[in-house]
């Protein structure tokens, strides 16, 4: 194995072993040291691919965002569905990723790794946006899509983390997160059709 193979997979291992700390003890539990010691190299040999402890969170974020992405796609299909059907696929998908894997999902979302250009989060979460935008603009023509569909994801943001956090089940007795992506759904693009 030649030097570059090495590192290269190096990069991959280190990668890997944070996306497994994060499922297992959450996006806290992210240090250099702990997933260096995980992949089986020094705590100083992540430097060599990750100068930064953000940018190596920013490339295991980037590993979520890249799940996330293949799991809208797969929900969406091929856009034989109605906008509306598509958009509560893509609703569930969110809110169950939210909930199955609450510390990718809570490292994802932090302010100073999207908030980088650099770091490169952006160019995976913005097509994600992208989807969402497209789909309300097609559910609810007229409206200003990319405004309508910012309120629709901080809606699902917020069931999301009122969900994680038990609230939203203590005050609306909800069995499960169904009823609130339809709630949301239907206040933003306005009630289903028959």
């Amino acid at each position: 194995m030649c030097v570059n193979e090495r590192e290269t997979g190096l990069k991959a291992r280190l990668i890997d072993a944070g996306v497994d700390l994060v499922a297992e003890q959450g996006a806290q539990a992210l240090t250099l040291r702990e997933i260096a010691r995980r992949a089986g190299v020094s705590h100083g040999a992540p430097r060599r691919h990750f100068p930064t402890h953000l940018e190596l969170l920013s490339a295991i974020a980037h590993r979520g965002f890249t799940d996330l992405a293949a799991r809208v796609a797969e929900a969406v299909g091929d856009g034989g569905a109605s906008p509306r059907s598509q958009l509560t696929a893509l609703g569930r998908v969110y809110l169950d990723f939210a909930r199955s894997r609450p510390g990718m999902y809570e490292l994802m979302f932090r302010h100073d790794l999207l908030e980088s250009g650099r770091l490169g989060l952006r160019e995976t979460s913005l097509p994600l946006f992208g989807v969402l935008t497209d789909l309300v603009g097609r559910a609810r023509p007229g409206t200003e899509a990319r405004v309508t569909a910012g309120a629709l994801w901080a809606n699902l943001h917020g069931i999301a983390q009122l969900w994680g956090w038990g609230s939203l089940r203590l005050a609306t007795g909800a069995a499960d997160f169904v009823p609130l992506l339809r709630a949301a759904l239907d206040a933003h693009l306005g009630p289903e059709e028959s």
